[in-house]
């Protein structure tokens, strides 16, 4: 079962928008134009959050990119998003904002990790309550999907914007054998390790990338991206990160 992840697309309601010295509309519809080169049938579409960048009119546009995919468009809110604009542009088929998705054996637990008025993500306690219940409640092969990174990422000032309660969420993850897998954005860097039997995936930007191991803020050279996941029905997991080479990067200092 094939599963695209993509994650920061950061929109704006003008095509035009850049951030970071890239276009994010044009430089989204490169990412998925070589995503589905690559796989023409994805069982889903995974949007690990930040939508769009402060401008609710991104979610118009947003919704024109995929809302003729027909095929499930699984979206969690980061940090840049309002989440209740969100549900508001976003209230029908193919779209579903947090919760939680079956797809084969598989169970996709999507997690709301805004915290207003912060960079950094919190999961309250009845997110944290629903993730508890929903892997209780299935024996699936179980991916937990959230915007902010629940690891340390070894760079300091990403770390200082990070999930705040962690310790918390990895109790409950703790406690459940079948978590196969948790998968973020936010860190706009690719990520793959392991805590214990988990798999941990952050996933690259489809705009501009952050420095890994930076002490400060730092923009990459590397071109935007995407994750694919291919999910076996016994729980192991293959997946590979594409860069996508669209617009020339022009190197911007605003975060």
């Amino acid at each position: 079962m094939q599963i695209l992840q993509i994650t920061d697309p950061h929109l704006y309601g003008s095509a035009d928008g850049r951030l970071r010295g890239v276009q994010t509309d044009s430089s989204l519809r490169a990412v998925l134009d070589d995503a589905f080169m690559q796989v023409p049938d994805y069982a889903a579409i995974l949007i690990t959050g930040d939508l769009v960048q402060d401008d609710t009119s991104g979610y118009l546009r947003f919704r024109s990119i995929f809302g003729n995919l027909q095929k499930p468009v699984l979206c969690i809110p980061g940090n840049h998003d309002e989440p209740e604009a969100m549900r508001r542009s976003l209230n029908a088929a193919p779209f579903q904002i947090c919760g939680a998705h079956h797809v084969g054996d598989w169970h996709f637990i999507m997690l709301d990790s805004y915290d207003a008025g912060h960079v950094g993500g919190r999961l309250s306690d009845n997110e944290l309550e629903r993730l508890d219940y929903a892997l209780a409640s299935s024996p699936a092969n179980a991916m937990v999907c959230l915007h902010h990174h629940p690891v340390a990422m070894g760079s300091r000032w990403l770390d200082g914007i990070g999930l705040a309660n962690a310790d918390e969420f990895w109790r409950i993850i703790d406690s459940h054998t079948h978590v196969r897998a948790v998968a973020w954005g936010h860190v706009h860097q690719n990520y793959d390790g392991r805590r214990g039997n988990v798999q941990l995936f952050a996933t690259p930007s489809t705009g501009a990338q952050f420095l890994p191991h930076s002490d400060r803020y730092a923009i990459d050279s590397l071109p935007p991206a995407y994750r694919r996941f291919d999910l076996r029905a016994d729980g192991r997991i293959d997946t590979e990160v594409r860069w996508v080479q669209s617009l020339p990067m022009q190197q911007s200092a605003s975060c």
